[in-house]
């Protein structure tokens, strides 16, 4: 006698989805059939019940936001290697890494102050959400105007400990920087001495990474609680909002992906980039299907060294560092989502402020996880270093995974970029 076969487990991106439509859904009946003659008990409910439920998931996750951004970004920079061994592949990795993240979030910030998605919200309903948002939301305070060489002094920590303590309070920026010292200073020491450090780190990073697998599978029900609460609240507002954002980082990320890459394509590593991007055209799927740079990654080197030509030994080493520190994508999404968010809040950021963001979504990129879900405790912490409360990115968790998919595409590409551009500065021809 035979059982009935297994069904199929539903993708988490789908039950992501599901869990989305569901909760928006019925926050809209709740607000269309109840909203006007029982606003007062929708919101309380939604304050006491699904708000609540929400805000557990995301709580799993930032609980680990610390640990790791010191593993990831000491890890991501020490990965390089030793610049002294590796010479000129590891300097010109690194050098474009930082160009392009730098080029990534400017297009991005560009965009964002031009299609200003997160302005327009009613003053009323502005101050409803932030009383949702709970004690933390209740008072949002400008990010502190700040001067000359002051900027640069408040970077570097006295207290890195001090710094990891209150980096919800605005010292986030400070604890990246401590980290991307130790990442540097790691790469310049004999690698067999520091070892126990970086297996120590990279246990760090495994057990972290865990603890946000296990978080992620209450996605579905969060996004859920999440969305309904939303919606129940603020109607087909807070969706039209939600739409404008999508694009927005769409939009831009579209922008770095044909404009920006295949100026870089043609004029760097001199090759055509219609050919280029229709042999590469597995790894953009692969990405955008598994939204993750490490899983993308066999692909990425067969594909490269197969159709493309780039030397195994480069393009290993190139593509192996960029799917955790070349995340072009990432940061492009970081600083479009920040400044979303700081519209949408009313935070007005000046030029300075703005450059921060900038930093901070570069330095963001490099220690990302390359997994579903590992930019979302880094938004949290660019959010609440320029004043804006982190439980605002709840907002924006239930379109999460489809941008993820679009970003994770940038991101390898960004990677076969740079493993191309390397191969033909040193002096390896492409296929044509």
């Amino acid at each position: 006698m035979t059982g009935r076969p297994d069904r199929p487990k539903t993708p988490l991106h789908r039950q992501i989805v599901y869990g989305m439509i569901l909760g928006a859904a019925a926050g809209l009946a709740v607000n269309w059939y109840w909203g006007p003659t029982h606003s007062q008990q929708i919101q309380d409910f939604v304050s006491s019940v699904t708000y609540p439920a929400g805000r557990i998931f995301m709580r799993l996750i930032f609980m680990v936001v610390i640990p790791l951004i010191f593993s990831a970004l000491v890890l991501g920079v020490a990965e390089l290697g030793d610049l002294r061994s590796l010479g000129r592949v590891g300097a010109k990795t690194l050098l474009f890494t930082l160009v392009l993240s730098s080029i990534s979030v400017l297009v991005g910030i560009a965009i964002v102050n031009l299609m200003q998605p997160g302005t327009g919200l009613a003053e009323s309903d502005k101050q409803t959400l932030l009383a949702m948002l709970g004690k933390s939301a209740a008072e949002i305070q400008q990010p502190e105007k700040k001067a000359g060489m002051q900027i640069i002094l408040d970077l570097i920590p006295e207290n890195p400990i001090r710094s990891m303590v209150d980096a919800f309070k605005g010292e986030m920026l400070a604890v990246m920087v401590f980290s991307l010292f130790i990442g540097i200073a790691a790469t310049l020491c004999a690698r067999e001495r520091i070892r126990p450090l970086l297996d120590l780190l990279q246990a760090v990073y495994e057990v972290v990474m865990k603890v946000i697998e296990l978080a992620m599978k209450l996605a579905p029900y969060g996004v859920a609680a999440l969305l309904f609460s939303l919606t129940a609240r603020f109607g087909l507002e807070i969706l039209a909002k939600l739409g404008w954002y999508v694009a927005t980082v769409i939009i831009g990320l579209l922008i770095h992906q044909f404009v920006i890459y295949s100026l870089a394509i043609k004029y760097a590593v001199k090759y055509s980039p219609r050919l280029f991007f229709s042999r590469i055209e597995e790894i953009m799927l692969t990405a955008f299907s598994t939204s993750s740079s490490n899983a993308t990654l066999p692909v990425s080197m067969r594909v490269t060294e197969e159709a493309l030509g780039v030397p195994r030994q480069i393009g290993g080493f190139v593509l192996t560092v960029g799917s955790t520190a070349n995340q072009n994508g990432t940061a492009l999404y970081e600083g479009i989502t920040v400044l979303f968010l700081a519209q949408f809040f009313g935070v007005h950021l000046s030029l300075g402020s703005q450059v921060s963001v900038v930093v901070m979504s570069i330095l963001a990129g490099v220690g990302t996880a390359g997994v579903p879900g590992g930019s979302l405790p880094m938004v949290g912490a660019l959010l609440v270093s320029i004043g804006v409360p982190w439980e605002g990115i709840g907002i924006i968790l239930g379109v999460d995974r489809l941008l993820d998919m679009c970003r994770t595409v940038l991101n390898v590409t960004g990677d076969v970029v740079a493993a191309a551009w390397v191969a033909r500065s040193e002096g390896f021809e492409l296929k044509s």
